[in-house]
């Protein structure tokens, strides 16, 4: 058997960009599907796969997972950026759906088994004040949920999760939106946690992401600060540029860290894990290259006592959330995955996606990553055409600064 064919479906039923990669094969009828998904810059994740990796590719036999791998990551020469990991992810993981198909079994059947049920999620309650995200956390508690990530509005202000993060230009222009004030924002969240755990009590685990927004002694003293209210887990509580000072904040709090959102380079994620510097490990599988480096990371956290929290925000496809579904459910050290609901717009155009029920996400028993993908379906949801293509807005300080998202 020989890959015959790759190619990409560009298509967005939720509005947020998504690239999916079809790997066909001589055998008739089977074909693998992956996620490529990089929102921010899909159209080049596009030509990295069609006029790149697809040449690469054809011709090889895709039962060789692990050497494709290694041989078109080194392909380029410089590697491991978010533009070609995302394009290797797509074919990678499409390569082990193939894999799992041919074997008649579920993905995580083949990675060794399940080692529990199901995957407990996290969902997102976001709101302009404390008592709209009581609302909204309290709505998903009587869903069923269990974990929330609960996210502020800072009044007058540009803030993560919660609305537009834009601010003013250097060039005059009216831009809508508002500045980012770092130092009003680490003043509000500790009230929001004291007023979410007096409304919703002790049971539900509650989640933060400070989205590496403030200084790293700024974060510091949040951590500090959000100690009384027992959270699941602090994320990206600084940059990956940053990831020294996290040595210090191990030091001097004891609120769980979960990182790795922005990681792309085993350079960048291998020294916070061997020093037990964080809790669980956060990447997007496929800006580290898909499935095959990620079963690896998985395993090395494992030996380091860090949980896995897979990220599964809108732009990882549910191509993207049954993939990390498979390393939920056979990986032991699993510990919380993220979760975007989805319309009835994406169950339309990915048939199979998983389960939802009970605070957790449930996998459909089905060969492969359980998941399809409707063409016809996918082409009713073009890319919007704005946004700088799915660029990320800019995000300012009073004086007009770019910050970090």
């Amino acid at each position: 058997m020989k890959i015959t064919d790759v190619r990409t479906v560009c298509t967005a039923p939720e509005g947020i960009r998504l690239v999916i990669v079809r790997v066909d094969t001589s055998e008739p009828g089977l074909y693998g599907l992956g996620c490529a998904t990089f929102t921010q810059r899909p159209l080049a994740v596009v030509t990295a796969v069609e006029e790149y990796l697809k040449p690469f590719v054809t011709g090889r036999d895709p039962d060789n997972i692990e050497d494709i791998w290694q041989a078109a990551q080194l392909s380029s020469y410089w590697r491991n950026g978010p533009v070609l990991n995302n394009a290797l992810s797509g074919v990678d993981m499409a390569l082990w759906d193939l894999e799992a198909k041919r074997a008649g079994m579920p993905l995580y059947q083949l990675f060794g088994g399940k080692c529990r049920r199901a995957a407990d999620v996290y969902v997102h309650a976001h709101g302009s004040d404390a008592k709209e995200v009581a609302a909204r956390a309290q709505s998903f508690i009587e869903q069923g949920f269990r974990h929330i990530r609960c996210q502020v509005g800072v009044p007058g202000r540009s803030t993560y999760g919660t609305g537009a993060a834009l601010g003013p230009r250097l060039d005059g222009l009216e831009t809508p939106g508002e500045w980012w004030d770092p130092r009003q924002y680490c003043r509000i969240v500790p009230r929001l946690f004291e007023e979410l755990r007096s409304a919703l009590g002790e049971e539900v685990e509650l989640l933060h992401d400070v989205h590496e927004r403030v200084p790293p002694t700024m974060a510091l003293q949040l951590a500090k600060d959000l100690e009384p209210y027992r959270l699941f887990f602090l994320e990206d509580i600084v940059a990956p540029e940053d990831n020294p000072y996290l040595r210090l904040i191990r030091e001097q709090t004891r609120v769980p860290i979960a990182m790795g959102e922005l990681y792309t380079n085993s350079a960048e994620f291998l020294p916070v894990v061997q020093g037990r510097l964080v809790d669980f490990i956060r990447v997007h599988i496929s800006d580290i290259g898909g499935l095959t480096p990620a079963r690896k990371l998985a395993a090395l956290c494992e030996f380091f006592g860090v949980r896995t929290a897979w990220h599964g925000p809108g732009d990882a496809s549910p191509v993207a959330h049954a993939a990390n579904l498979a390393l939920d459910l056979s990986c032991p050290n699993f510990g919380i995955q993220e979760l975007a609901l989805w319309s009835d717009r994406s169950r339309e155009v990915f048939p199979g996606c998983p389960e939802v029920r009970d605070g957790a996400l449930w996998a459909n028993g089905l060969p492969g990553l359980g998941i399809d993908l409707d063409e016809n379906a996918a082409a009713r949801f073009p890319f919007p055409e704005h946004d700088f293509n799915g660029a990320w807005p800019e995000v300012r300080l009073r004086d007009g600064t770019v910050t970090r998202p």
